[in-house]
């Protein structure tokens, strides 16, 4: 049995705005909205925002300037002019493409996520808040020059540029998406101040195929760049597993002033997008130690967005809800029971049905690495390729630390 820890609430900023639900491809895409309004009435259903220590922030459309920071200004006019006249698409630019289509008003959407989690970084630069949650954000396949994985404008990895361009020394980044975070690797590959972690499955058999132990960061950045690549089928024992045996021991050696966080939720085994199969129980409990080594290691300072995430009914809201909970320092136990009014609503929409519980029941439990290496577990050989790529970068011992 895992208990949650116990901690002192922070000042906590939530981003929402209805605005939001403009970041919409199509009716019939995998990446629909519906997903964020319900996760938004969830968490105001059992009450997630209303702790004295909580605050709502309204995200801003982020600017020019603010997004070419990370992205090419030629390729902004490209979002831009599809975006105006969605008739035209640039495939090369990754816009008009089957996972990307061009939409009316799709710069303004994207940009719209990207100054959330702007607004997000700020709040924690300026001390208004401690921990800041940005659900509909985590933007992490887009790169420099192109969209991608459903991704415009990549906010995660703008947050982390606007708290190193706020003064912030070390960031770690830690994706647990079930895709690989390439476009936030990709941004800071050179950047020795930024140590992206990313655990997912395996781009053998999944989108975008890469992140490999072997991808470690560029010249004079190496061990900045830390990729734990998960066999498909991979469920709670093996992937907790490999996130304690690394993430924990990574992040204390490198002493981070700020955590930023990615929690795609789409690893849960009810997802049909990939080929892990995860609970609820689990993603919650990987936002409860990322918490935990926010306060351990950088006084609790740590931002966190959303992700990929397509069961967007049943899992995505309460996966995000606990997220947020989390953040706020008031953790839903897991036999919650969803409210009927949200149940009701859901099956009145989008005739689907929801869990009664907050929680998948699933029997939580995973052995710790100090129990032993087993080399014919293909979990524990990518733990192991991993922890021998880039431990040794941070003094750490690939055997025994």
């Amino acid at each position: 049995m895992v208990l949650d820890p116990v901690y002192p609430p922070q000042p906590t900023l939530v981003m929402w705005d209805e605005k939001y639900l403009q970041y919409k491809f199509s009716d019939y895409h995998p990446m629909h909205p519906c997903r964020l309004e319900l996760t938004h009435r969830l968490s105001e259903q059992l009450e997630v925002y209303t702790g004295t220590n909580v605050t709502m922030a309204v995200p801003e459309v982020a600017t020019d300037d603010q997004l070419a920071k990370l992205h090419a200004r030629d390729y902004i006019a490209k979002v831009q002019q599809v975006s105006a006249d969605p008739t035209q698409s640039f495939t090369d630019w990754g816009l008009g493409t089957e996972d990307d289509p061009v939409f009316g008003g799709m710069h303004e959407a994207s940009a719209r996520l990207f100054g959330g989690s702007l607004i997000a970084a700020e709040a924690i630069l300026e001390e208004r808040a401690v921990r800041a949650v940005n659900f509909a954000g985590g933007m992490h396949h887009a790169s420099r020059s192109k969209a991608s994985g459903f991704c415009i404008y990549n906010d995660v990895a703008g947050a982390i540029q606007r708290l190193l361009d706020g003064g912030v020394s070390k960031i770690v980044y830690i994706d647990i998406d079930a895709h690989h975070g390439d476009g936030t690797q990709s941004l800071f590959w050179d950047d020795d101040r930024v140590l992206t972690i990313s655990i997912h499955e395996s781009g053998l058999s999944l989108f975008p195929g890469t992140g490999f132990a072997n991808e470690i960061g560029g010249p004079g950045a190496e061990g900045s760049a830390v990729n734990l690549a998960l066999p498909a089928m991979t469920g709670d024992a093996g992937w907790m597993r490999a996130f304690h045996a690394v993430v924990p021991p990574l992040v204390k050696a490198f002493a981070p002033e700020v955590i930023v966080s990615q929690h795609g939720c789409d690893g849960h085994r009810d997802d049909d997008m990939t080929n892990l199969k995860l609970s609820v129980d689990a993603q919650r409990q990987a936002a409860l130690d990322i918490a935990q080594l926010a306060d351990e290691v950088c006084e609790g300072r740590w931002l966190a967005t959303g992700g990929g995430g397509y069961n967007v009914t049943g899992v995505v809201p309460r996966t995000w809800t606990h997220l947020t909970a989390i953040a706020a320092g008031r953790p839903i136990p897991l036999r919650t029971y969803v409210p009927e009014t949200f149940r009701r609503h859901v099956l009145e929409t989008y005739g689907r049905a929801v869990p009664y519980l907050m929680g998948d029941d699933a029997q939580l439990w995973w052995r710790s690495w100090e129990v032993g290496y087993d080399p014919s577990d293909p979990v524990d050989r990518s733990i192991m390729a991993t922890r021998k790529e880039v431990f040794p970068f941070h003094g750490l011992d690939p055997w025994f630390d």
